[in-house]
């Protein structure tokens, strides 16, 4: 197989059950000008992810894996190629159908942690005491329910990220990507992030696809997928 493509019609890890196709992206490019020349993020990548699929998306710094998140999540749109979502009726821009969780801060800094994790779910229609309900138990079970009444700028790197997991999880979705979610945790954290991450999903039949440079993370996944100058590979499994 070369590098930038997945086969398609048998997509490793995804057993015969995980059927639906979730995101799918044919040839798709991303280039981003910066001053005088462009840079390929993204280059000629095709690639499935099925209804309960579990993928780990390794490779360095800049190779693309980021951009390749924000593209399937309808964030970005490619330069070349198509990207289609078969069933999440069409781009997923209303909340709760994909949930993201950024390497980067993004929570809102005028919102204490409970409304930024409710914030989605307000904004998806679910009324305000369903969503506050739904934002507690998600900070509960990541064990920071005692951070609910903080601002974001009270809260260490790892405590905003784990926030971050939160507002995904309690939106339900059923395709969660996630851009190096343990990247500012320790090896414990992570771990129960990891395993939360996938307890929810086995939950909600829902698909996880993680951008990751750690080996123990990746180690949590079934698919492999690497990604190196913008190409984009798969691992068969040992």
């Amino acid at each position: 197989m070369n590098a930038g493509q997945v086969e398609v019609e048998r997509v490793p890890g995804a057993g015969p059950a995980a059927a639906g196709v979730l995101v799918e992206c044919a040839a798709v490019s991303k280039t981003f000008t910066r001053g005088r020349y462009c840079v390929g993020a993204v280059r000629d990548v095709s690639c499935v992810v099925q209804t309960g699929m579990r993928v780990a998306l390794s490779g360095p710094s800049g190779s693309g894996k980021s951009t390749l998140l924000h593209l399937m999540a309808g964030l970005e749109t490619p330069t070349a190629g198509e990207l289609s979502w078969p069933e999440l009726g069409g781009l997923p821009r209303q909340p709760g159908v994909v949930g993201m969780v950024f390497q980067g801060p993004s929570l809102i800094p005028v919102l204490d942690v409970a409304e930024n994790v409710a914030l989605p779910l307000r904004l998806a229609g679910v009324a305000a005491g369903d969503a506050d309900e739904r934002a507690g138990a998600a900070l509960d079970r990541l064990r920071i329910a005692e951070l609910a009444a903080k601002l974001p700028e009270e809260l260490s790197g790892g405590q905003a990220q784990r926030v971050a997991v939160a507002r995904v999880l309690a939106v339900r979705p059923r395709l969660i990507l996630a851009d190096e979610p343990t990247g500012r945790l320790d090896r414990d954290t992570g771990s129960r992030v990891m395993a939360v991450l996938l307890e929810v999903c086995e939950e909600l039949d829902a698909a996880l696809v993680v951008a990751t440079h750690d080996p123990a993370v990746a180690g949590w996944l079934a698919v492999r997928w690497r990604m190196a100058d913008g190409l984009l590979s798969v691992e068969e499994p040992s």
